[in-house]
């Protein structure tokens, strides 16, 4: 009996440190190619170097490999499609968990009153012109699924380009659903959706 539950023990101990061998190796890969093409736009830790590119930290892994994939396959356009042109499907995982594993910071709201137009919106939507809530699909607070990106504290400037590239057709992946809202809004409610939405944390 003690023979048995020692072998399972040390089955168990083999194959943790065999899976923890596996994770770094993958975190380091990860870390590697953040190094080489990743950092100058979306900074090390996924923070972004400047509020046209969106930020990475705290990500859903699954929504950044997929990403990934269709910017390879040319699915949604854009610069990446050079950057992820010779990723592989393991490197594009790696890399969803590495920026998924930062931590997120929110930005401070400086226009809380236009914010509470973007609050009313994101949990409300707009019945007069048919926009659904944000929360139906990305949560309460923002922090989406594994097929749907976290919102919570993505820049304001990268929200609107997204909103407009969905309206304008130009966002050319992910698109059915949201080209349907976004067609909808306001200018002004996509900058107060993105103002609320980059101070939620």
């Amino acid at each position: 009996m003690w023979g048995i539950k020692m072998g399972k023990w040390m089955t168990a101990c083999l194959l943790a440190a065999l899976s923890s061998g596996v994770f770094a190796g993958s975190s380091e890969r990860a870390v590697e190619i953040v190094k080489e093409r990743c950092h100058l736009c979306h900074g090390i830790d996924g923070e972004a170097s400047s509020a046209i590119y969106p930020r990475l930290a705290g990500q859903n892994a699954k929504y950044i490999a997929k990403q990934l994939s269709d910017f390879k396959s040319g699915k949604r356009k854009g610069t990446m499609n050079d950057m992820a042109a010779d990723l592989t499907d393991e490197e594009m995982a790696v890399l969803g968990e590495y920026f998924a594993s930062k931590p997120v910071k929110a930005h401070r709201v400086r226009k809380k009153d236009f914010a509470a137009v973007g609050y009313y919106l994101y949990h409300n939507g707009n019945k007069y012109s048919g926009v659904a809530a944000c929360k139906s699909c990305h949560g309460e607070k923002g922090f989406g699924t594994e097929q749907l990106p976290r919102l919570a504290g993505q820049h304001k400037r990268y929200i609107v380009d997204q909103l407009q590239a969905f309206n304008g057709g130009s966002r050319t992946n992910d698109h059915a659903i949201m080209h349907s809202i976004a067609s909808k809004l306001t200018e002004l409610e996509m900058n107060a959706l993105a103002q609320y939405i980059s101070g939620m944390n």
